[in-house]
């Protein structure tokens, strides 16, 4: 081996002894976790992914599938991984993260957020972007192919969530649809009633993220004991075109069956033309339209249901 390159191998090999201490890579577990660094990055792929078979995501993270299935055989003890029959072969599972699982990975990734958060701020601000520089040129030079997966991950709510839902849907429905301040009112009293009610066996709210950021939410409330409805479906702009909305609505039926429910139902009106290609893309179908007078505007209501098999 040339000396030039012995050096460079020596030097590759300290800035990993450096850094995998630095990150904590060593500790038993990850961030003050119980699960491991492999554990967690498989806990990753799941939540970045709609649905994902076993064999796929071993072939992305270069896992051994013995070990891969050790590890998910652990997640199904804890419940925080479902499967479901592949529509093309019902032989084969798709894996998908539980609510349990979605917030466990939830947990980790503010943990890791905030722990990134405290080294950067150790820094002065010239430092923290040559760092960043420095950690792009290495990505860009040993990246064989560009990172693939949904650049973005559903989370259950949390504290301070329903404010952004509420705040979110005034502003775009304003700028989009020139709805006045009656629809941020009536907005206001979903998420209040949500709260005040919440039954977490027949209800849930998902909140989309991308880059640390909310760009989407989605709401599942009790309408009767065989009934549940699909609220509050929102996409900012910034992130439309990744699928996000197709993914929140995919998670509402998915619960909706599991949580026993007969149908799914939903009200919108006709002037929402991307959430209406969703919903027809899964199956649901237009039962009622009504012409009313609401938020400063002319509209008509639709509703939409979506019956699941006894």
């Amino acid at each position: 081996m040339p000396e030039e390159l012995v050096q460079r191998v020596a030097a590759v090999r300290r800035f990993n002894r450096f850094y995998t201490q630095k990150i904590g890579v060593l500790h038993e577990g990850l961030l003050r976790s119980p699960f491991s660094l492999t554990e967690g990055r498989v806990l990753y792929e799941l939540a970045h992914r709609e649905q994902a078979s076993a064999s796929a995501i071993a072939a992305d993270l270069g896992l051994d599938r013995g070990y891969l299935s050790r590890i998910l055989s652990r997640f199904a003890r804890r419940r925080l991984v479902g499967k479901t029959a592949a529509p093309d072969d019902r032989r084969k599972s798709l894996l998908h993260l539980t609510e349990k699982g979605q917030e466990a990975f939830a947990a980790l990734n503010d943990e890791s957020r905030h722990e990134i958060a405290a080294m950067l701020s150790a820094l002065s601000p010239s430092d923290q972007g040559r760092l960043v520089e420095a950690m792009g040129s290495i990505e860009s030079v040993l990246a064989t192919q560009p990172e693939e997966g949904a650049p973005f991950l559903l989370r259950p709510h949390q504290a301070g969530d329903m404010g952004w839902v509420v705040q979110r849907h005034g502003i775009l429905y304003a700028e989009e649809y020139g709805w006045d301040e009656r629809f941020e009112a009536l907005v206001a009293e979903i998420v209040a009633r949500f709260l005040q009610r919440f039954d977490p066996r027949r209800e849930r709210c998902w909140i989309a993220e991308r880059e640390g950021e909310r760009v989407g939410s989605v709401f599942v409330v009790r309408k009767s004991k065989r009934v549940a409805q699909l609220r509050l479906l929102l996409v900012e702009p910034s992130a439309r075109g990744l699928g996000i909305g197709n993914r929140l609505v995919t998670e509402c039926v998915r619960f909706a069956r599991q949580a026993g429910y007969r149908k799914l139902m939903l009200w919108t009106n006709d002037v929402l033309h991307a959430a209406r290609r969703i919903y027809i893309k899964h199956g649901f179908l237009l039962v009622a339209e009504e012409k009313h007078d609401s938020f400063g505007h002319d509209l008509t209501a639709q509703t939409w249901e979506l019956s699941f098999r006894a």
